[in-house]
């Protein structure tokens, strides 16, 4: 589902602003974007941590700027993560023999690589506060699923719309089901006069060929399972629980009976009916991606 949601923080002469997106994904992704200034390795898996707490579906891209300082909070400081830059060159080294490449790093480049230099006032140098973060954080990611719920909402209207459509076209079936049976004996009898073979209702060759056919053309169970997925549906978009991928296994089932009504039922009328109840769902299964 999609969302967007910001949040602000100030606190120690700084100004925090991060920025929650969620795009439409059957399963959880999380981007997490940080200044140089924040230790990631630390924060990093807090953050992504609080994501899976409430997302469980969709691309979820988190972007925290530091987008203030204020002057005199602090003298500025650079601190240079030296076990950091020792691994850089060792792996280029590595990596150099093996694969027949000559050159080393230069200075200029391994200062850009992450967690190399870390610049920010002498006392965050010492120790990172992640209060100010975690509350502007706090902000964007409550604000984000807020706009996922008024989408779910709006989505949650328009498949309540649809499943009544099907439920409409079930009872048409329902309907229809039982006269297949008859339809067919009517002209199984016509096909027999017509050849000059005329049989009397009760004649047992006639009644064995009709209990046979209806056999094959029954279609209640069907219709009994098709029913009750309708009622598992409704309750799990009530639940308001994360139910989307229940839904999206409960619509393969769902279009599983729709098939096999339309392959029992050898009737044209029915068949229709059968072909708009599935172009129903299938509308219904494309919105179920989106469905966290």
């Amino acid at each position: 589902m999609t969302g967007f949601g910001r949040g602000e923080a100030v606190a120690g002469g700084r100004s925090w602003l991060v920025e929650c997106a969620s795009v439409n994904r059957k399963q959880l992704e999380v981007v997490i974007s940080l200044p140089r200034e924040v230790p990631a390795a630390e924060i990093e898996p807090v953050l992504r941590q609080q994501v899976q707490k409430r997302v469980s579906r969709g691309r979820v891209q988190v972007q925290a700027r530091l987008v203030e300082s204020v002057v005199g909070a602090g003298a500025l400081a650079v601190q240079m993560n030296a076990e950091v830059a020792a691994a850089y060159v060792e792996q280029a080294r590595v990596l150099g023999a093996k694969l027949g490449v000559p050159g080393e790093l230069a200075m200029a480049e391994l200062l850009r690589l992450p967690g190399v230099m870390v610049q920010g006032t002498a006392e965050d140098v010492e120790a990172f506060d992640m209060e100010p973060l975690q509350a502007a954080f706090e902000e964007a990611l409550t604000n984000l699923i807020a706009m996922r719920e008024v989408e779910g909402a709006n989505l949650k209207e328009e498949l309540l719309g649809r499943l009544a459509e099907i439920e409409r076209l079930l009872g048409e079936i329902t309907v229809l089901a039982p006269q297949v049976v008859v339809q067919h004996r009517a002209a199984l009898r016509q096909r027999l006069a017509d050849a000059g073979m005329e049989l009397p209702l009760e004649d047992e060759r006639l009644v064995k060929e009709i209990a046979l056919y209806a056999d094959r053309c029954d279609i209640s169970e069907e219709l009994a399972r098709a029913a009750s997925h309708l009622k598992q549906f409704r309750a799990g978009m009530d639940s308001g629980e994360a139910v989307g991928r229940s839904l999206d296994f409960l619509s393969q089932e769902f279009f599983r009976e729709f098939n096999t009504m339309g392959a029992k039922a050898n009737d044209a009328a029915l068949a229709h009916l059968v072909v708009a109840a599935k172009t129903e769902l299938e509308k219904i299964r494309e919105q179920i991606q989106n469905v966290e």
